[in-house]
């Protein structure tokens, strides 16, 4: 007598996937969209997601809608180099695993939420992180930026990386600050 169980698994969603697709697992698993395979079976230039940090940590890295990461190159010692959806190059373990195409829902936040029902909807289901109130909007005693006769700050909004956690707002241990001018210092941030 066999019984055989049912195991509920939930994947994230790879674009092009449908209802009713088989999807593959393991080492000898084509290299399919929605299929998951270790990142050393799979060549230079494959777009992957949910990939691995540590070898059956079920997925870390690219797991948002729309985002991705690309295998770059093997290196000797069991190790890939993976370029994360932040453009950071990052090498990980060859038996960590990863899924095969980009997560699902790209472009969602292309579309503006328009009123403030839907931004309170989006948020209530996630975190308290709506509406958010400006500090220079709130009293001194609620805020470092508060109080004064017309809303300002008064003062620098940069704040060193060892003050005490109620003064540290505004712009934490900041190298410069800003807008960024001139190409050559995009490059340098994309490099860096």
């Amino acid at each position: 007598l066999y019984l055989y169980g049912k195991a509920h698994e939930t994947f994230i969603a790879v674009e092009g996937m449908y209802t009713g697709q088989s999807v593959y697992c393991g080492k000898k698993a084509e290299l399919v969209p929605g299929n998951t395979m270790p990142v050393g079976e799979m060549p230079p230039g494959t777009i992957i997601c949910c990939v691995e940090h540590k070898p059956g940590d079920r997925g870390s890295f690219a797991r948002a809608s729309g985002d991705f990461a690309q295998v770059i190159n093997m290196l000797e010692n069991g190790k890939v180099r993976i370029r994360l959806p932040s453009g950071m190059k990052k090498t990980i373990h060859a038996k960590c695993r990863a899924q095969v195409g980009i997560v699902a829902g790209g472009g969602r936040i292309d579309k503006p939420l328009l009123k403030a029902g839907r931004a309170y909807h989006k948020y209530r289901v996630k975190r308290n992180a709506w509406p958010k109130v400006r500090g220079v909007a709130m009293n001194p005693v609620e805020h470092p930026h508060g109080g004064g006769n017309h809303q300002h700050i008064g003062h620098p909004s940069t704040t060193k990386r060892l003050s005490s956690p109620g003064q540290k707002v505004g712009l934490i241990a900041a190298r410069r600050t800003g807008r960024l001018r001139g190409q050559k210092s995009f490059q340098k941030l994309k490099e860096g």
